[in-house]
């Protein structure tokens, strides 16, 4: 039996012009988790992610805090869905920058909204793809570490895939699934258990690697 590893990316740049870029306390925790996973003495066997600065920059720091280099697969599929596209696509009106409490609040009440509609097919946002067809981008990486490996396999990816995977295996609602989403820290890591015919979840948004005291200041959300 494997383990997959799935990783959410370190800490990106919400609310500036080009949010797909880790900040560097995003850079800090990606390299803080590859030290972790140094001490664990894991070796992956196969890694992914995908095509996102944000998981580029993220593997690269897990690399280097694990002293370790890696040729790996990157997915479209993989990829996070356009959250200014869900939101669009029930408040077509521009959005203030989130830069206060109840800015921030209501960006995420949109999006929590705009990802219910989206998931439940009444809305299709500018750009994407149905979350069917979101969905089966997943589940087909999912497919290919189950047919390809059989020991560790690390997966550096978004919220939103990642709450999918869990969902998926669970057979969760979307409901449940965006708020699987919510609750996903930055560099959390999430483990299946895994065989040729089944994964299974083992455990769900864990910071193993953040737990001392010294790093309370390094949990962050967005």
């Amino acid at each position: 039996m494997g383990t997959l590893y799935l990783v959410r990316h370190g800490q990106a740049s919400f609310g500036a012009q080009d949010y797909d870029q880790l900040s560097e306390l995003g850079q800090r925790q990606s390299q803080r988790l590859g030290e972790y996973f140094k001490l664990k003495g894991l070796r992956f066997e196969q890694v992914l992610t995908g095509t996102l600065k944000r998981h580029q920059q993220t593997l690269a720091g897990i690399c280097s805090g694990g002293g370790f280099s890696t040729d790996a697969m990157a997915l479209p599929g993989l990829n996070e869905y356009d959250s200014e596209a869900v939101i669009a696509a029930i408040h077509p009106h521009p959005l203030a920058k989130p830069d206060t409490p109840e800015l921030y609040r209501h960006h995420f009440r949109l999006l929590r909204d705009g990802l219910t509609q989206w998931m439940n097919g009444v809305v299709s946002p500018r750009g994407m793809p149905s979350y069917r067809e979101f969905q089966r981008g997943v589940a087909d990486a999912l497919a290919r570490v189950r047919q390809q490996t059989a020991g560790d396999v690390l997966l550096v990816s978004s919220g939103g895939p990642i709450s999918t995977a869990v969902g998926h295996i669970l057979g969760t609602s979307p409901e449940t699934t965006i708020e699987l989403n919510m609750r996903i820290r930055n560099s959390a890591v999430t483990e299946f258990n895994f065989n040729p015919k089944r994964h299974a979840l083992q455990t769900f948004n864990t910071l193993p690697h953040l737990d001392q005291p010294e790093y309370a200041s390094w949990v962050t959300y967005a």
